[in-house]
């Protein structure tokens, strides 16, 4: 049975702030990325428990799948998958992640 995928506030946040920043040299390629951030976490609909466990918390429920560079954390629950932050593979996420534990 498919999940409903949520959104939080966050993660609308982080889309927001990276298609800013990615428009300052192409609004084509902030659109194609805000879209296919959407398509991954629709996907986590019948497929949640595909993306790795995130190690940084090691908790079983919240995962992660990468686009790009990105990562997209996500917690599963009974019938929800919450998506709760999107983040560059490259940022030191221990702090931001803090938040989530």
């Amino acid at each position: 049975m498919d999940k409903k995928v949520v959104w939080t506030e966050q993660s609308f946040k982080d889309i927001d702030a990276i298609c800013e920043y990615i428009s300052k040299d192409s609004k084509f390629y902030a659109y194609v990325f805000a879209d296919s951030i959407f398509e991954a976490g629709e996907s986590l609909k019948a497929f949640s428990n595909r993306g790795r466990i995130v190690p940084e918390l090691m908790k079983e429920n919240i995962r992660e799948i990468f686009i790009n560079e990105y990562r997209v954390i996500y917690n599963i629950l009974d019938d929800i998958v919450e998506v709760l932050t999107i983040i560059h593979g490259r940022r030191n996420a221990k702090k931001i992640l803090k938040k989530i534990k």
